[in-house]
C-alpha cells in the first residue's frame, strides 16, 4: 500500500482521504511550548504552580491552529502580564509517550515541546511581572543548579540542554526526552549541573593595595582568535579560568605563580601578561588577581598535579565565558578590564560562536601565530 510522506500530499490508490487521516491522527502528539528567561546574574525564571508539586518554566499547552511561537507569547501574557515578541527557538523536544508519569486515563501520547528564548531581564522588567489571580502562586530567579531539586527531571533536562544551547549560541538543537540527540562538550561534562563558582567580590582596576594577601592569580588567556581558555571539570562541569594559588617555589613572583599554574593545569604558555586588576573579600582580607595574555602555546593534556583531574580545556568568548560563573554585578566590570587588555594586547573582538574544545595540534591557519593548537568538538 502506497502512503503519502506529508499532509499535503494525495494519499496512494489504495488508502482513503479517510483511512489516511485516520493514519495520521493515530501517530497525533500533543504540541507544548516554554519559554527560558534568565536575569542579569544568569538565573532562570521558574513559575510555582497551584496544580503541581513541581516548578515550571512560563509556557502550556499550544492551542488548536496556533503556531508554537504565538502560544508561547500568550503564555507571557497570560501568566506573568508582559506583552513580547517570541521569536527566538533554544530547543525543540520530542518527549515520548513512556517517558512522563502521566496517569493512564490522560492518555498521553507523547509532546513536541518547544523552548524559546525570553532573553536577559532587567530589574525594570521583572519588576513589571504580573501574576494572575490562580495558578502560579509564585515565581523565583534560580541558579542552574537548583533546576534539578525544583522541577520535575524531564523539565530540568529540557532546560539545562536548552540553556546550554544558548550559551554555545550554534542555533536551536533537537532533544529526546530533554537530552540533545547531537551532544556538545557542553552537555557531555553536564556544564551548569553543579553550581558554579560564586565571588561576588568588589573589582578594582589596577594593582593589589599593600598589606593585603593575594590568595589567587588568574589569567584571560586569547587565542588569536578573541577567545578564551576556559578550563572544565571533567566530573561536575565546573569552570576555572587557567590560574592557582601563589607558592613557595615562586618566591613571591606572581607572574611566575601565573606560568606555573598555568602549564600545570592547562599545559599552555602565555605571552607577556598584564594586569588587569583584582577583586577583594574584604571580611577576610584577601585579594584575588586577574591578568590578560595571549595563548601561545597548547600540548597535550595532563594531569594537575595537585588535583589529579585533566581538565577539559575549550575556547569561549569572554560573553560566554561569565556564563559559567556566578560573579554577580562586579562581572561588567571584569569584562569591560578584558576588552581593555584585548585591545591594548592588539587581539581581535571574538565572533560569537559555538564553544570548543582544545587539544594538541594546529589550530585554524588563518588564526595561527605559529603556536600548536587544535580545536575538536
Amino acid at each position: 500500500m502506497t502512503t503519502p510522506s506529508a499532509p499535503d500530499e494525495l494519499p496512494g490508490p489504495s488508502m482513503t482521504d479517510e483511512e489516511y487521516g485516520a493514519l495520521r491522527a493515530s501517530a497525533a502528539l500533543w504540541a507544548g511550548t516554554s519559554v527560558l528567561i534568565t536575569n542579569k546574574f544568569g538565573h532562570v525564571l521558574i513559575q510555582y504552580v497551584d496544580y503541581r508539586a513541581t516548578c515550571l518554566l512560563p509556557g502550556g499547552a499550544v492551542d488548536e491552529g496556533e503556531s508554537p511561537a504565538h502560544g508561547a507569547a500568550r503564555e507571557l501574557m497570560e501568566e506573568l502580564g508582559v506583552t513580547a515578541v517570541v521569536d527566538q527557538g533554544l530547543a525543540v523536544d520530542w518527549v515520548s509517550a513512556d517517558s512522563a508519569d502521566a496517569p493512564a486515563p490522560m492518555r498521553f501520547p507523547g509532546e513536541i515541546l518547544h523552548v524559546f528564548d525570553g532573553g536577559i531581564w532587567d530589574d525594570d522588567r521583572i519588576a513589571g511581572i504580573r501574576l494572575p489571580p490562580s495558578e502560579i502562586t509564585g515565581i523565583d530567579f534560580v541558579e542552574p543548579s537548583r533546576l534539578p531539586d525544583l522541577l520535575s527531571p524531564a523539565d530540568a533536562r529540557r532546560v539545562l540542554s536548552a540553556l546550554r544551547a544558548r550559551i554555545n549560541a550554534a542555533g536551536p538543537v533537537l532533544l529526546e526526552n530533554g537530552l540533545p540527540i547531537a551532544p556538545t562538550v557542553l552537555d557531555r561534562l553536564a556544564v551548569l549541573r553543579t553550581a558554579r563558582p560564586t565571588y561576588r567580590y568588589p573589582w578594582h582596576d589596577g594593582a593589589a593595595p599593600q598589606g593585603l594577601t593575594v590568595n589567587q592569580v588568574w589569567a584571560w588567556l586569547f587565542a588569536p582568535d578573541g577567545r578564551v581558555l576556559v578550563l572544565l571539570e571533567p566530573d561536575t562541569g565546573v569552570a576555572t579560568l587557567p590560574g592557582g594559588t601563589p607558592e613557595e617555589q615562586d618566591q613571591g613572583d606572581l607572574v611566575s605563580t601565573l606560568r606555573r599554574e598555568v602549564d600545570e593545569e592547562a599545559a599552555a604558555r602565555l605571552g607577556a601578561p598584564l594586569l588587569l586588576g583584582h577583586v577583594t573579600d574584604p571580611p577576610a582580607q584577601r585579594g584575588y588577581l586577574r591578568y590578560a595574555a595571549a595563548l601561545t602555546e597548547i600540548g597535550p593534556a595532563r594531569p594537575d598535579p595537585v588535583t589529579g583531574h585533566t581538565c577539559t580545556r575549550v575556547l569561549a568568548t569572554p560573553e560566554q565565558a561569565l556564563s559559567f560563573f556566578d560573579w554577580g554585578s562586579t562581572a561588567a566590570c571584569q569584562l569591560a578590564a578584558v576588552h581593555r587588555a584585548r585591545r591594548q594586547l592588539g587581539i581581535p573582538r571574538a565572533a560569537l560562536q559555538p564553544v570548543t574544545e582544545l587539544s594538541a595540534g594546529l589550530l585554524d591557519p588563518s588564526l595561527s601565530t605559529g603556536a600548536p593548537f587544535d580545536e575538536t568538538g
